[in-house]
């Protein structure tokens, strides 16, 4: 009577509450596996455009967004997958859509040294098909970084990209709405991605922030503002406590102009002997197809697939090109300066308050009709992060954060292991050691994760056949100096969960041993190097694999303006390009390149016409 009660009660609370803030809202704009406001072809309806853009996501969809606005110019873009539907806009299952077909499935090649701890010793890395690409499926955490990171673009030769230069970019595409933020020199409220905190968190974020106030620690009220070191709520990229992905905030245009062809897979780029790129050949429903451009090729196919598409055209190593039998166009390090955020899945502490995400809380009727009607409850979470950290260890070399600590109220034991374990690719062994003991506890879970790694790893093709998947060499721990760093944040959150804080929710670290690392002592430096290689997690921030860099750089793909060196008329515009990575979460700088890179192609052909 009481959960009924309570029904009648929200129902009743809504009646002067737009529609459009509803889950019944988003009814009217999504069907399962459709988008009704982004208005899409079956095929290009032109056999040549001004340009064509590969791919949807925070690269691509801004891009073709800018170019159509000249109304004298035919933009086509091809996405390999299909629009988003009705259940990817709530954003606590992110999980759950890991494991459909709008993820590509991609893992990570087993080279004996880490994730032995997953199924087939292969981490997951889970790759967005779909219009919006990886925003379709990502955890939403909106971060720029550090302005130090765009300042090292600079200093490695890529003029413009300086932090001062690229700040503009990352506030056009900003709408933010967070009303206790007011500072219009980070922060622009009418551009495309909708920016705001999570719509629900559990009391344990604030526990979080308070027990880094308690150890010194600064809290920042804006980690995209003036200061990003210190504790603070996550922003995420959410509409009213709904998904805002590429394709939402950038493809609800109807434009003449603009066709949108999903479910169009490229397969490579069409060179002339010229060297310059003139189209591009893709599929769809099991034909293939040629489509021309007059103007240029955009490559936003994201950092696996852009550098796969490279190759598989001609423009890679010269001996890989040549094992795979596919002509030489041009000799360049694609698939090369591989990067990623790696943490830690195995920190969980067991907190005595009832208040995380639990699979018998979510079948409470009440958590449902919260989201139906107001879009607010444990359903509006990203999965579970509430509050991050970006602190220093004694291995900062400069004035940024080398570890962030990303703060959920979940563990992989939360649902029973259900949906995280296989999504994330635990295997059962390691499930039912260490997490399947705490199901039905309410656990919370800190990733630790490197900011700056210095291992690099390397993306290479099976064949020259389009459809084989690639081979994605990790190498994530090749400079070990990268385990000590995590080690440290480890360090740094077993502190934080020792303050009074902490203590007044009873937090009792997870000290089941991870298998195989058994002979250490829990809690020691070995042990936790053993249960990092066993069990890391990949934030699946990857890039590089087409780094930017100078003319006279030999390890650069594209220049400073996003364009292919030895290819005219073709560019990449997407996480591939970034020559390192940059901190926190990296999908807000892609729409920054995005962005930047459209405003250069429109800046070229505007002087040309």
């Amino acid at each position: 009577m009481k959960e009924i009660l309570g029904i009648i009660f929200l129902i009743v609370s809504i009646i002067n509450i737009s529609e459009s803030s509803t889950f019944f809202g988003l009814l009217t704009e999504y069907g399962l596996k459709s988008s009704y406001k982004i208005h899409t072809k079956t095929l290009p309806t032109k056999s040549e455009y001004d340009f064509i853009v590969v791919g949807s996501g925070p690269g691509g969809s801004p891009v073709a967004n800018r170019l159509s606005e000249n109304g004298t110019w035919n933009v086509l873009l091809l996405e390999a997958g299909k629009p988003e539907g009705i259940f990817n806009q709530i954003p606590l299952l992110v999980e759950n859509a890991q494991m459909t077909d709008y993820n590509w499935g991609y893992r990570v090649e087993s080279d004996g040294k880490s994730c032995l701890g997953m199924k087939d010793i292969r981490c997951t890395w889970p790759r967005g098909k779909s219009l919006g690409g990886s925003s379709t499926i990502n955890n939403l955490i909106h971060t720029r970084g550090n302005k130090l990171d765009f300042d090292e673009w600079a200093n490695l030769g890529n003029s413009g990209w300086e932090y001062e230069n690229v700040l503009k970019y990352f506030k056009k595409s900003e709408k933010f709405g967070i009303p206790d933020i007011d500072d219009s020199f980070y922060h622009n409220t009418d551009g495309n991605v909708n920016v705001e905190y999570s719509q629900w968190r559990t009391p344990l974020a604030k526990t979080f922030l308070d027990a880094g106030k308690e150890l010194g620690y600064n809290i920042t009220k804006d980690y995209n503002g003036a200061e990003q070191m210190g504790f603070g709520y996550v922003q995420l990229a959410t509409d009213k406590g709904a998904r805002c992905s590429a394709s939402k905030a950038y493809l609800r245009v109807k434009r003449s102009n603009l066709d949108i062809v999903p479910s169009a897979r490229v397969l490579r780029v069409l060179i002339n002997s010229r060297k310059e790129a003139y189209g591009v050949e893709y599929e769809k429903d099991g034909k293939n197809y040629e489509v021309h451009a007059s103007k240029e090729v955009i490559l936003s196919a994201g950092t696996i697939d852009t550098a796969k598409l490279l190759i598989l055209s001609g423009i890679g190593p010269k001996d890989h090109l040549d094992e795979l039998e596919i002509p030489l166009v041009k000799d360049a390090k694609v698939g090369y300066n591989l990067q990623e955020h790696v943490a830690f899945w195995g920190l969980n502490f067991i907190v005595d308050s009832p208040v995380t995400i639990l699979l018998r809380r979510l079948l409470n009727p009440i958590v449902y009709a919260k989201y139906l009607f107001r879009r607010t409850g444990p359903l509006s979470s990203p999965g579970g992060p509430e509050a991050l950290a970006f602190i220093q260890t004694k291995y900062a070399q400069d004035g940024r954060p080398d570890i962030e600590l990303l703060f959920a109220s979940f563990a992989i034991s939360s649902d029973k292991g259900l949906v995280i374990k296989n999504a994330y690719g635990i295997s059962d062994r390691v499930f039912d050691v260490i997490f399947r003991p705490n199901s039905g506890k309410d656990v919370v879970t800190i990733w630790p994760s490197i900011q700056h790694p210095r291992s690099r790893g390397r993306i290479l093709l099976k064949s020259k056949n389009p459809y084989d998947e690639p081979i994605l060499k990790g190498n994530f721990f090749d400079d070990p100096l990268d385990l000590d760093v995590i080690v440290e944040g480890i360090k740094h959150t077993v502190e934080l969960f020792n303050t009074k804080a902490f203590k007044k929710h009873g937090a009792k670290i997870n000290s089941l041993k991870i298998p195989g690392c058994e002979q250490y002592e829990f809690g020691t430096d070995d042990y936790w190097k053993c249960g990092i290689l066993s069990i890391p997690v990949m934030e699946n921030h990857e890039c590089g694999t087409a780094k930017m860099g100078p003319k006279d750089d030999p390890d650069a793909v594209v220049d400073p303006e996003l364009k292919v060196y030895g290819v005219d008329r073709l560019r990449v515009i997407d996480a591939s390009i970034m020559p390192t990575i940059p901190g926190g979460h990296i999908t807000a700088s892609v729409y920054m390149v995005g962005e930047k890179g459209a405003d250069m192609i429109i800046q070229k052909w505007q002087t040309k016409s």
